[in-house]
């Protein structure tokens, strides 16, 4: 079996190396492309952001939408919510803008009827509400000259506002407008910029830029289909990391195979040879990382909450779309080119290069290995410490964001929102919404008007076939509020009790309860999934229990210290309150991601310690990695950052976190704890594979007199 693999290896990295199947290869991608390009333009057109918001159908608040739209069909568009306000009190000319701006409102509104507007207790602020007639488009159309006008000829002191449902989605399109083109020229830069600096080469940064380039197209093209075609739900969310992950990890496997690719040009005088030496050492590990990442995505479709199962798949597409290009076209494309490409720092065959001093080649990381090596157990310690210590700042986060601290920038819909709080009972801004039978509505209403926090009750409003009635309850406190959470509960409970009612209680304090008993449900199901997945895959790639174990510990504590890091500076950034599906997301990012980092350097160990024995197999396996590993972590955790150019805080969130967790895994997990906890252990580190039994071993060269093994 071993002897197949082997030859299977062999093959594979002979394809895109060979003296002429390399331009088989790159014509095979130029098709691929081409055909893949207007693919990957038309992703937007299949995006489908309900989902971001959107609950299982299984919750409570997502039945009640759900018989709200089929007893009342013809009161289902977005409500758009305009908001005057005055302090001090409106004035005639302020009543005067407000009954103008209702006669221009009556061509948009569902039905052509705009209702008289709402004053508040105080006499400072009107509401005008109405539902915006029309389909998706005609709805964006109507909203712009609403606004247009809500903001003309306003007399100086009045507030205006739209807010709403309509008011809401439209400043979600404008906030993004465009942002999908920022987000690729922002991590297309970060990474340009960080490849240069690497390879300190005015041409090599190009050829990984570009190729990965091309895999995002390829990822696009084949996320289009799976959604025009297979149903796959793509929105925003999963596009814009999507691309983040095919930079990132896209450029992650260049750079590991370009540094090993450099060496083996040093051994060997045929650069195809040394490529195909190069791609058959380096692409199990390779592999090994994208199916970790890939596999860890996919356990996401055990979650029940809409925007984060529809990321797995998205994410696990992107994954192998990298793996692909990197392993295939990128090898073509170097070889092809020749040494020239790493001018002015060329790598030239040397017969001697077998006895390179490391000691030149790696300073900087073999003194590393030198202070790991000297005192591993106080390392280990060190690091652990060092790591629990940062995982308090996790007391600064809490889960759970209000609707209007989820944008970076002042918004229409959040200033209203605001504004009709300021004015208003805090419940009105979101009432309860009660959908009941008919026949028992009454009692329904005595039983919501019992209910302790519940400010008001309306009359209940029957559906036009007759059958069920739809009550508003206004909550005395902010939709948000503990409080408010509490008193829903409690009218669920109480409404629940009426005989033969069937009646379910939606509204956006309802839709907070529902989502937070999804996110944990989610959190319960799919981390020990991510966790076994990983650890299985470490077990395989290894081939022991014991190295997998220490990764798979060692990744958590990295998570919980990227929590803490990361709560310490989205608290000084004002954006401490998480958006609830992200600790799992993150979770999933951070473990898949981390143990690439640790895969890269154990399987380097493991080959090492079957030559030199275990001591000195780690301290060389750190020695020669450290410089690529460190490098690929730090492209990741910029090309990470780059999520924060979009004017969504949850967005902003899930930079710093896996920005954060990635650093600590190159810097710290990999660098010092992983390594020390190895050689604290010692051979058992491999068990039960051979590794783990002691034997008699040639005496051979320590790191420092010997040159990285061509493995």
């Amino acid at each position: 079996m071993t002897r197949q693999k082997e030859t299977a290896r062999h093959r594979l990295a002979a394809m895109p190396s060979g003296r002429r199947s390399k331009y088989m290869m790159l014509v095979f991608w130029l098709v691929l492309v081409a055909a893949a390009g207007p693919l990957a333009i038309k992703l937007t057109e299949v995006q489908d952001n309900d989902s971001l918001g959107a609950l299982p159908a299984t919750a409570e608040v997502s039945r009640a939408t759900q018989r709200a739209e089929e007893a009342f069909p013809d009161s289902q568009k977005p409500l758009a919510v305009a908001v005057y306000a005055r302090e001090g009190g409106l004035t005639d000319a302020d009543r005067a803008k407000v009954d103008g701006d209702r006669a221009a409102f009556t061509p948009h509104a569902d039905g052509a009827q705009v209702s008289p507007p709402v004053p508040s207790d105080d006499g400072q602020a009107l509401l005008l509400s109405f539902p915006v007639a029309g389909d998706a488009d005609q709805r964006a159309d109507a909203v712009a000259a609403i606004k247009d006008r809500l903001t003309a000829d306003v007399p100086d002191g009045l507030r205006t506002a739209l807010t709403g449902p309509a008011g809401g989605e439209d400043d979600v399109f404008d906030a993004f407008a465009g942002m999908d083109t920022a987000l690729l020229l922002a991590t297309a830069a970060t990474v340009a910029l960080l490849l240069l600096i690497t390879y300190r080469s005015p041409i090599l940064w190009l050829i990984p830029l570009i190729t990965v380039a091309l895999a995002n197209q390829l990822a696009s093209a084949v996320v289009y289909l799976l959604a025009r075609h297979a149903g796959l739900a793509v929105d925003f969310q999963s596009q814009s990391i999507l691309t983040v992950l095919v930079f990132g990890v896209g450029v992650d496997y260049a750079l590991l195979l370009i540094a090993r690719y450099r060496e083996e040009l040093r051994r060997h005088a045929d650069r195809h040879t040394a490529m195909a030496v190069a791609l058959r050492r380096s692409i199990g590990a390779i592999a090994a990382s994208a199916a970790t990442v890939a596999l860890g995505l996919l356990c996401l479709l055990a979650a029940q909450l809409p925007s984060t199962r529809g990321l797995g798949p998205v994410g696990a597409v992107g994954i192998v779309a990298a793996l692909l290009a990197m392993t295939t076209l990128l090898p073509a494309v170097l070889v092809i080119f020749g040494r020239w490409l790493f001018w002015p720092f060329v790598p030239r065959y040397s017969p001697d290069a077998v006895g390179l001093d490391v000691a030149a080649e790696h300073g900087l990381w073999r003194r590393i290995a030198g202070f790991v090596g000297r005192r591993p157990r106080a390392v280990w310690l060190g690091t652990a410490a060092v790591l629990v210590a940062l995982s308090f700042g996790m007391l600064n986060l809490s889960i759970g964001m209000p609707h209007d601290e989820s944008f970076t920038k002042g918004v229409g819909s959040v200033t209203g929102q605001r504004m009709i709080e300021a004015h208003y009972p805090r419940g009105s801004v979101a009432p309860a919404e009660i959908l009941a039978a008919a026949s028992p509505a009454e009692e329904v209403v005595a039983a919501a008007r019992t209910v302790p926090g519940v400010a008001e009750v309306g009359e209940p409003e029957r559906s036009p076939d007759g059958r069920w009635v739809r009550i508003a309850a206004v909550l005395a406190d902010t939709p948000d509020s503990d409080a408010a959470l509490d008193t829903v509960e409690r009218l669920r409970a109480a409404v629940h009790a009426v005989p033969g009612a069937q009646a379910l209680v939606g509204g956006d304090t309802a839709y907070l309860i529902d989502e937070e008993r999804t996110v944990s449900r989610d959190n319960r199901v799919v981390v020990p999934l991510v966790l076994t997945v990983v650890f299985v895959i470490l077990v395989l790639l290894l081939r022991a229990l014991v190295a997998p174990l220490l990764l798979l510990a060692s990744v958590i504590l990295s998570y919980v210290a990227a929590m803490g890091a990361a709560g310490l500076i989205l608290d000084a950034m004002g954006y401490p309150n998480l958006f609830v599906g992200i600790p799992l997301q993150t979770f999933l990012f951070l473990v898949a991601l981390g143990v690439d980092y640790t895969i890269f350097l154990s399987t380097r160990a493991r080959e090492e310690a079957a030559l030199l024995g275990h001591r000195n197999g780690v301290l060389h396996a750190l020695t020669v990695t450290g410089g690529v590993i460190t490098s690929a972590g730090v492209v990741l955790a910029a090309t990470f950052g780059a999520l924060s150019v979009l004017p969504l805080v949850p967005s902003v969130q899930t930079a710093v976190i896996i920005g954060v967790g990635v650093l600590l895994d190159t810097f710290l997990i990999r660098s010092l704890l992983v390594p020390a906890l190895a050689l604290h252990i010692g051979p058992r580190t491999w068990w039960p594979s051979a590794l783990a039994r002691p034997r008699i071993r040639p005496v051979a060269a320590p790191p420092t007199e010997r040159a990285p093994a061509a493995s």
